[in-house]
């Protein structure tokens, strides 16, 4: 017998049919929206000799302080790497506010599971202490897999998600952890107006922010830290940081170790600059 719907249940097919494309669209435009390694009007390159990688902003922002933030707590280049797969594999190195039930920022780490509050993991220099703190803690976790040893601290529904993001993350901690130099540079449209002291708009170039760039610097290394260096790889990982921050902070020039870099001239990267200090990172 051939069965027959009545016209409700069709009504209710149709309706459940329609809602799932529209979920469907949904996710597949959010997933676009925040897909790594995207060329834009503004980003960042990786250059290392394992290969090259484009990052937005925000991106190169996040993996810049995962680096500092391992540098501080004097982690090996092992550490970030595992970081750097999980981060990818969790957020894209997006630092969001939202995600799977109460999950939230770059490592999408849970209130509800004891990592901190919503507003202290969306903070990514306390989300990267949080993992950190947890990792070091995994036995033996330098010789582990990468994606055995992020699993050990993230205890996802498949940890073997993070093995697929090692080389990506390979190529990241080489240029952030400042092994490689003039690893990583960033370009954005320089602005033609800045806000003045009563919100008014003027057209003008803004003044850089050195002291705001401190004080973020500050943040992810310590209090007392400083753009001196201590070392070629430790001031290439300040250059680094300084560099994917320059557009938040309004930095203009960035100078350290016969190179500098402009915001005027930021996607060529790296230039000779016989008068760049060694003994610190300057910026301007």
């Amino acid at each position: 017998m051939r069965q027959r719907f009545s016209k409700g249940v069709i009504a209710i097919i149709s309706i459940v049919t329609v809602l799932a494309v529209a979920i469907t669209v949904g996710i597949f435009t959010l997933l676009n929206r925040v897909t790594p390694f995207k060329e834009t009007g503004e980003g960042c390159k990786i250059t290392t000799p394992d290969g090259s990688l484009e990052l937005e902003i925000g991106q190169a922002q996040v993996a810049s302080i995962i680096a500092v933030v391992a540098a501080r707590r004097k982690l090996p280049e092992r550490a970030v790497v595992i970081a750097y797969a999980t981060g990818i594999q969790e957020s894209k190195l997006l630092n969001l506010s939202f995600g799977d039930r109460d999950s939230v920022g770059v490592f999408q780490q849970r209130p509800s599971q004891g990592w901190g509050t919503a507003k202290q993991l969306i903070d990514p220099v306390y989300a990267t202490e949080k993992f950190f703190a947890a990792l070091v803690k995994v036995k033996n976790y330098r010789k582990l897999p990468v994606h055995e040893a992020a699993q050990k601290v993230q205890r996802s529904a498949d940890g073997s998600a993070y093995a697929q993001h090692e080389d990506e993350g390979k190529i990241l901690a080489a240029a952030f952890t400042g092994r490689v130099p003039k690893a990583v540079h960033c370009w954005f449209p320089e602005p033609t107006t800045t806000a003045t002291a009563t919100g008014a708009t003027a057209s003008a170039t803004p003044l850089p922010s050195t002291d705001r760039a401190r004080r973020g610097l500050a943040h992810a290394l310590g209090a007392n830290a400083t753009f001196t260096t201590t070392s070629q790889r430790y001031g290439w990982l300040m250059a680094s940081w300084s560099v994917t921050h320059a557009k938040k902070f309004g930095l203009r020039k960035i100078r350290y170790s016969g190179q500098s870099w402009t915001s005027a001239n930021g996607e060529e990267g790296w230039k000779p600059d016989s008068g760049a200090p060694t003994g610190k990172v300057e910026i301007s």
